[in-house]
């Protein structure tokens, strides 16, 4: 009787001990605020850079055509054409430029046997590839927001910089 009453009194004295909390920084979650604030930058910039971009358009020869999910390309009637399902698969390569068309990286970046739906890539570009056939390239200029965002890719890409991507499906 006495092991049972030492070893319950054991179990309920581990039970009762105190368990450490887990502790976030406050980095880790934002206010109501602060999102609020963030959220308000965010559609002021968006709206500052398509009316840069635009401006951008309407100095160019060549003419781009706005897509649904707020880029252009330089394709009349892209999203007329017939799309590619998730799960299909495709290879392609795509170069980044700023919009004083300077070439952000050596070698363009290149993805094969991609299977739609699973990217890693920036919207636009799974976009803009649904719609093209194997040998096709299209031109995307792209807002920050749909690119690399606030904070860029920690090498070329700045943060809140709006890109060119030429595409090419492979």
């Amino acid at each position: 009787m006495k092991k049972i009453f030492g070893l319950l009194s054991f179990m309920l004295i581990i039970s009762c001990a105190k368990q450490t909390p887990v502790h976030y920084s406050d980095e880790q979650y934002m206010s109501e605020n602060e999102m609020e604030v963030s959220k308000n930058r965010t559609k002021e910039l968006n709206n500052l850079e398509r009316t840069q971009i635009q401006d951008w358009i309407n100095s160019q020869e060549v003419k781009y055509y706005p897509m649904g999910i707020n880029y252009w390309v330089n394709i009349e009637g892209l999203e007329k054409l017939s799309r590619k399902n998730n799960g299909e698969k495709v290879s392609y390569q795509y170069d980044i430029y700023d919009f004083d068309r300077t070439k952000l990286y050596d070698t363009p970046i290149e993805n094969n046997n991609v299977e739609f739906g699973h990217f890693k890539e920036i919207d636009a570009v799974e976009d803009v590839i649904r719609y093209l056939k194997k040998g096709e390239e299209a031109e995307i200029l792209v807002p920050s927001v749909l690119a690399y965002g606030t904070y860029g890719d920690n090498k070329k890409i700045t943060n809140d910089m709006p890109l060119i991507i030429k595409v090419k499906v492979l």
